[in-house]
C-alpha cells in the first residue's frame, strides 16, 4: 500500500510542478513562494478547525491533530528551514530555466536519498537497485548535454547550481521526514500544519528584508490562480507521502524514487504546455530515468 500512496504523491507533485512553472514565469519568486505555502496552510487549517469542532468525527476519519512538545516543535522548525532554503533555490531556478531541464535534475534527488538511507537507516538495496540509481544519474547527465543546445551551460549557469543545491536539500529533508514520522510518531496532518506555519514565518522574515520595503518589487508581483493550486497540490502530495512513511516497512530510498515518476507529467505535458525545445530528445533520458525507477521498484 505504501508504494501506491507514493505513486499518488507523484501524481500530485507532477501537477504541482506544472502549476509552479506557470506561477513563477515573469513573476517575483519570494511572494509566489509565500503565496503557495500560505494557500496550502489555509487548506490544512480548514481540517484543523473541523477537527476542533467535531473531534470524534476527526478521530474516526483520521485527520485528528496531535499535541506535541516544544522539542518536537524544534525538530519541525529544522525541517522548515531546510525546505524553505530548498524551495527558494528551486523557484529561482525554475523561473530562469526550462521545466524540462529543472525537473530531470531534481530527479537525481533519489541518489542523495539512496546514500543517506544506507548510511543513516541501514537500508540495503539489491544489485538491480544499484543499477537503477546509477541509470537515473547517467540520464540526468544526458539532459545536461541537451540543455547546452538550449544555451544552458551546466558548468557556468548559476541557476543550475541553484537547482542542484535545492535537490540536495530536498533529499536531506526526505531523510529527515522518516525520522519525524517514524521516530517521533507524528501523523501527516500535524507535521504539515506546523511545518507550513514555521515556513510562513521564515518567508515573512525574508520578504520583510527583500520585498516588502521596495514598492517597485511589490508592483511587479502578479497574483495568479496557479499560486493557490501549487499550495493545495503540494499539501495533497505531502499527505500521501507522509501516510506512506507511516508504514514501518516503507523504505525511504524507494519512496524517493517512486516520487520521481512525476517527471513524466513535467516533461511530456509541461513540454507541450510551455512549448519548450528538444522535447523528443528529452524523451530518451526520460526513458532512462523511468527504467531506473522500475528497477528500483521491482527488483526485490
Amino acid at each position: 500500500m505504501w508504494m501506491y500512496l507514493g505513486l499518488l504523491a507523484a501524481l500530485f507533485l507532477g501537477l504541482h510542478n506544472l502549476c509552479k512553472k506557470h506561477a513563477v514565469q515573469g513573476n517575483e519568486v519570494f511572494p509566489v513562494l509565500l503565496g503557495t505555502v500560505s494557500s496550502g496552510f489555509l487548506f490544512i487549517v480548514t481540517f484543523y478547525v473541523l477537527s476542533n469542532i467535531y473531534p470524534e468525527y476527526a478521530q474516526a476519519n483520521g485527520y485528528n491533530f496531535q499535541e506535541i512538545s516544544w522539542q518536537t516543535h524544534g525538530f519541525i522548525f529544522i525541517k522548515s528551514v531546510i525546505m524553505a532554503s530548498s524551495w527558494i533555490l528551486a523557484y529561482q531556478a525554475l523561473k530562469h530555466l526550462p521545466i524540462t531541464i529543472v525537473t530531470p535534475i531534481r530527479s537525481a534527488g533519489p541518489f542523495f536519498t539512496f546514500i543517506g538511507a544506507i548510511l543513516i537507516y541501514n537500508e540495503r538495496p539489491g544489485f538491480y537497485q544499484w543499477i537503477g540509481f546509477f541509470l537515473i544519474i547517467f540520464s540526468v547527465f544526458i539532459y545536461s548535454k541537451i540543455g547546452k543546445k538550449e544555451g544552458i551551460n551546466f558548468k557556468r549557469n548559476k541557476w543550475i547550481f541553484a537547482i542542484i543545491g535545492a535537490t540536495f536539500l530536498g533529499a536531506s529533508s526526505g531523510l529527515y521526514d522518516k525520522f519525524l514520522i517514524q521516530n517521533l510518531n507524528l501523523n501527516p496532518q500535524t507535521l504539515q500544519f506546523w511545518f507550513c506555519f514555521y515556513t510562513i514565518l521564515i518567508l515573512l522574515f525574508i520578504l520583510s528584508v527583500t520585498w516588502f520595503p521596495f514598492a517597485e518589487k511589490r508592483k511587479a508581483f502578479k497574483f495568479r490562480w496557479s499560486i493557490v493550486a501549487v499550495g493545495i497540490l503540494l499539501q495533497a502530495a505531502d499527505y500521501f507521502y507522509f501516510k506512506a512513511l507511516q508504514d514501518p516497512e516503507a523504505l525511504i530510498m524507494l519512496l524517493s524514487a517512486i516520487k520521481r515518476s512525476q517527471i513524466l507529467i513535467a516533461v511530456v505535458v509541461g513540454g507541450l504546455v510551455f512549448k519548450e525545445q528538444n522535447k523528443r530528445k528529452k524523451l530518451i533520458p526520460l526513458l532512462g530515468i523511468m527504467v531506473g525507477v522500475f528497477l528500483i521498484l521491482y527488483s526485490n
